[in-house]
């Protein structure tokens, strides 16, 4: 996705895709490096855009983005917002924060 895309382009592309933005719910979206994501979110009262951008390496994403719409869990969403490879999880969770 051209990580230029505002709210509105951004929209118009879920909507071309899964055929309707349903309330409640983020669609996530990558430049082709995967070193920035954009989520839209859609509530009951409009859209919001929100940025991120890794300074050093790039987000774990699916190896077939042409695949059906990926669902993940909110600790795999955290993981993948701030770099982790969401996919390893479990084997992860021995690590211990300080």
């Amino acid at each position: 996705m051209d990580m230029r895309a505002g709210p509105q382009r951004l929209m118009s592309c879920v909507v071309q895709t899964t055929g309707a933005a349903h309330a409640h719910h983020g669609y996530l979206f990558a430049n082709a490096r995967t070193t920035r994501i954009k989520l839209l979110g859609h509530d009951e009262f409009g859209v919001w855009c929100a940025a991120r951008r890794l300074n050093a390496g790039h987000f774990v994403w699916p190896c077939d983005a042409t695949a059906a719409p990926l669902s993940l869990t909110q600790t795999q969403f955290d993981a993948l917002v701030v770099g982790l490879p969401w996919q390893r999880l479990p084997e992860m969770s021995v690590i211990t924060r300080v």
